[in-house]
């Protein structure tokens, strides 16, 4: 038996301005809509920190300086790929905020969060942002039954 699988690699950056407020994206997509933090797929051979950077600045017009990896989350899709995204978070970042395709951006208190119409389970995601104790986002799908494990 092979140890290889199918993935799909993706990333998601929560930006702090040091007022203690976090940039969110109210994402226009059908498959996860709501306020999220902005993100993307990571291209073919392309390392993970380019990747977010890059998606980062697409999608807000900031460019994000040392990104640090907080923690993955991870789940199956339903042509069993591994779909993982990978969790940064600065606070270290230049340029001049725009929206894009993908969502309208801006700042909020980050007390302010559960005000909003968030994407599914991201509440749940956030806390792998904000805990050093938790690192990763899974769902379990064992038994057609999915839930969320943080551990």
């Amino acid at each position: 038996m092979g140890r290889s699988e199918a993935a799909i690699f993706t990333n998601m950056c929560m930006i702090e301005n040091g007022q203690g407020q976090i940039l969110v994206q109210d994402r226009q997509n059908k498959n996860w809509p709501g306020i999220t933090f902005p993100g993307g797929h990571i291209e073919k051979e392309e390392s993970f920190h380019d990747a977010v950077v890059r998606e980062v600045e697409e999608e807000t017009g900031l460019h994000i300086k040392q990104p640090v990896l907080c923690g993955t989350k991870q789940f199956q899709t339903n042509q069993d790929e591994r779909y993982v995204v990978l969790l940064y978070k600065t606070n270290s970042f230049s340029g001049e905020l725009k929206g894009s395709d993908e969502g309208e951006v801006f700042w909020i208190d980050k007390a302010a969060l559960p005000d909003y119409p968030l994407a599914p389970d991201f509440m749940e995601m956030y806390k792998v942002f904000v805990d050093e104790k938790i690192s990763e986002f899974y769902y379990n799908q064992r038994n057609e039954k999915k839930e969320v494990v943080l551990f």
